[in-house]
This record gives C-alpha cells, sequence and structure tokens, in this order.
C-alpha cells in the first residue's frame, strides 16, 4: 500500500486511531448488550422495548462499521475480536438476564459511557486538524446523547 499523505502526521493518526478503537470496541459492546436485552426482555413493557431495542442495535450495526472503515482510512488495522473489544471498552459486559427496568437503566448508562469515550476521541482528533473523524465521532456523540436522553424518559 501506498503512504498515506493526507495532511495528519504518522503519531497524530495513530493517537486518533487508537480513540476510535476505543469507541468502536464501545459501539460493539453496546451492540452486543442492546441485541441481548432485545432478544431477552419481558414484561408488560415487552413491546415497546423490544421494538426500540431493535432500532438502537440496528444503527450501531451501521456505525461499527463506518468506525471501522475510519481507522483503516487512517492506516491502522481495526479490531475485531470479542477479546480486543473486552480489552479496549469501558463497557461492562451484563452476564444475567436483569428485568426490563434495569436494561433500560443498563442501557443508559453504556450510552452515556460512549459519550464520554467520544468527547475523549473528539478531542484528539480535532487537535489533528482530522475534520473527518472529528465529524464522525461528533455525529456519533450526539446520536449517543439522543439515545440516552430518550432512555432516561423511560425511567421513572
Amino acid at each position: 500500500m501506498s503512504t498515506i499523505d493526507i495532511g495528519i502526521s504518522a503519531s497524530d493518526r495513530e493517537e486518533i486511531a487508537e480513540g476510535l478503537k476505543r469507541l468502536l470496541a464501545d459501539s460493539y459492546t453496546l451492540y452486543l448488550q442492546t441485541h441481548n436485552f432485545h432478544w431477552n426482555v419481558t414484561g408488560p413493557r415487552f413491546r415497546d422495548l423490544h421494538l426500540m431495542f431493535e432500532e438502537h442495535y440496528t444503527e450501531l450495526a451501521i456505525a461499527v462499521d463506518d468506525i471501522a472503515e475510519r481507522i483503516r482510512s487512517i492506516g491502522f488495522a481495526a479490531p475485531g475480536t470479542y477479546k480486543a473489544f473486552a480489552k479496549l471498552s469501558s463497557i461492562a459486559e451484563v452476564e444475567t438476564i436483569p428485568d426490563a427496568e434495569e436494561m433500560v437503566e443498563i442501557l443508559t448508562n453504556s450510552h452515556q459511557q460512549v459519550v464520554k469515550t467520544c468527547r475523549a476521541a473528539l478531542a484528539t482528533a480535532q487537535d489533528a486538524d482530522d475534520e473527518s473523524s472529528a465529524a464522525l465521532i461528533s455525529d456519533r456523540m450526539r446520536i449517543h446523547e439522543k439515545t440516552a436522553w430518550m432512555l432516561r424518559a423511560l425511567q421513572n
């Protein structure tokens, strides 16, 4: 492959890629968590939550591809194993099947954590004048902030 010459130094690209890898890991972990809850939610709000969780994991499936492709476009390999994601993610796995209310609370916290991961990665991208990564990260942050708000609105 030829040299990458996009106006961002190799060291800056590497630092940006590390932030994007953490965002990818958080996003994939949240995708899996949301899909798990979609499959396993029960109770009086089953239909609403089941459908909402499906909307969320479908959106996240597209997002993880976009993030991974950005990592590749700046010259680095995207992580793609559960082991790599577990090492990079700041979202804890849920090994039980919580009740519906707890699922909403867990997902709220997970989306808020992804926002924090976005903020750190965004600062790095902005410092390096990487508008493409910054735009991607900013878009992701906005989506997770809105989703967290909607989930918070469901809680008592």
